[in-house]
Parts: C-alpha cells; structure tokens; sequence
C-alpha cells in the first residue's frame, strides 16, 4: 500500500483537540485511536472517489495540519476527503466575527476554541447511519453497524457500497431495503459531497430525499454532516431547538439573529449542541452528586 502525506496552513481557527472532543461525542463510532492533547486522530474510512480503504492519521502543530493516507486507491482524494470531514477545508477567518455579532456564540468560542465540525466520512456514510437510527435506539444501531463492519466492511471501516449491496440478513424496519438504496444512490453519484456542498442546502436535502427511505431528517443529516456542509440552519434538530430557545427565548424566531451566522450556520448550530450538552452535563452531576467533607 502507498502512503500520501500533505501539509497545509488551515485558514481560521482551529483544534484538532477540541473538534476531536466533538467527534467522539456524536459519532456512531469514535476516531481509531484518540489519546489525550496533542495526540493523533486516526480513522478508516472507504473513500467516496473509488471506494477504496484508507486509513488516515491527522496531526496539528500551531495553525498546521498534517494529513497522511493510506490504501491503494486515489490518496489525493482520500486527503481532500479528510479535509472535509474534519472542516479543514473551510476558510474560517470569519468566524470570529460571528462570535462578536452574536454574544452566546461569541462565550461558547471562548470557552472551546477552534472547534470546527467533524462530520461522518462521506454522505454515503451519514445516509447508512439515518437507516440504522430510523425507529431505533443509539444503541441498537451500533450494534447493527458493527455487525455491518464485520461481516461486510474492510479493516475496520464501513462496508463500500458494493459489499452492502451484498448485505442478505433482514434486518427490522426494511432497513437492508433501504440500506441497498442508499448503496445504489452512492454509486450513482447522487451522495456525491462535492456536489451536495455544490446545491443550495434545501436544493441539495430533496436530491438526498429521492433515496428510498431518506425523509427530511436524514436529508439534513447528509447534507450537514454527511457533506458537512458549513452554512446550513438545521431545523430537525429538537435538542438544538430547545437550546435556542432556552438562549435567546421562547419570543425569537430563529431567523431574528441567525442571519448574523452566515456564512458558518452549521457552525453555530454545533456550538449551540455543544454548549446544551455541556450544560446538561452540569446539571445531572449537580443533581446525582453527593456530598465531601
């Protein structure tokens, strides 16, 4: 197999640490190997240009980031895709400004800098997750991922479409239908990221809805964090409604003060998750904690 590294200056803020933090959080399964600040993030990952297996290493010193590949398909491909993955293709000098337009931004920032959207390696990827989760627990559909990764996928990383066309085992809530439909789509090329990011945002979420079992709330998913899409406002989100509303009031529509968030939407919406779950977080260890001394 070929290695590929590449170094490049990332434009705006930005720490693998604490956007590795985030992925970790919300991914179906965490980075290969995470280890403390500093350390490298490792993944695989079949890359969405030829379908070939890549296992990727990202590092950062100051505003640098260092990306090596490997596999034996298309390695500068599988770069730029790590480079979107993880939001490092995104030119953030703006962003900050978005912080100064809009206060509660402006302290989620402050509190972790440089965190930029880590998404899930490929559309294809977010759309296979959105057919596990439908009617499912978290849970469960881990576990039905890692019977995927298992019996179909290569190394570690998620079945290519053509092996899950493979995919024989009925599984609950015509989910193996579906999950053929999505395999099909990618290798149409309707799953296509560059071509997602390409579309307006509600343009690009009806492409997505015309894979058999691919509603609204999967739309939003692969577009946001499938394509990883930077200036999208989600609104399937109830967690991320319920935060807007607890920040900025029940009274405010969204559209009142998200416009201060162009170009970087997607970006103050994962802020605003953020901050609910870390919040949330205090208030059950204030509630189940017990008293010292």
């Amino acid at each position: 197999m070929a290695r590929h590294t590449v170094e490049f200056e990332v434009a705006g803020p930005w720490s693998l640490e604490n956007s590795r933090e985030f992925w970790e959080e919300m991914a179906p399964v965490p980075p290969a190997e995470a280890g403390g600040a500093g350390a490298a993030l490792r993944t695989v990952f079949h890359a969405d240009a030829d379908w070939h297996r890549v296992a990727a290493e990202v590092t950062q010193s100051g505003s640098t980031a260092r990306v090596a590949v490997t596999g034996d398909g298309d390695l500068d491909a599988a770069a730029e895709q790590v480079r979107r993955f993880l939001s490092l293709d995104v030119d953030a000098r703006g962003w900050p400004g978005v912080g100064d337009r809009d206060p509660v931004i402006g302290r989620i920032q402050a509190r972790r800098p440089g965190l930029r959207p880590c998404g899930f390696h490929s559309p294809y990827e977010a759309a296979g997750w959105a057919v596990l989760t439908q009617r499912t627990g978290r849970n469960a559909a881990r576990g039905m991922r890692d019977d995927l990764v298992s019996g179909y996928g290569t190394g570690g990383a998620f079945p290519a479409p053509e092996a899950l066309l493979r995919l024989d085992v009925e599984l609950p809530w015509r989910k193996t239908e579906y999950l053929h439909a999505v395999a099909r789509a990618a290798l149409d090329g309707v799953l296509d990221a560059a071509q997602l990011r390409s579309l307006e945002p509600r343009d690009a979420m009806r492409q997505v809805q015309q894979v058999k079992g691919l509603g609204a709330f999967a739309a939003e998913l692969v577009v946001v964090r499938g394509a990883n899409h930077p200036d999208v406002l989600p609104t399937q989100e109830r967690r991320l409604a319920a935060e807007i509303t607890e920040q900025y009031g029940p009274e405010r529509e969204v559209s009142e003060f998200s416009e201060n968030w162009r170009p970087y939407r997607t970006w103050a919406a994962l802020h605003l998750r953020v901050q609910r779950g870390e919040r949330l977080g205090a208030e059950r260890t204030r509630t189940t904690g017990t008293r010292t001394g």
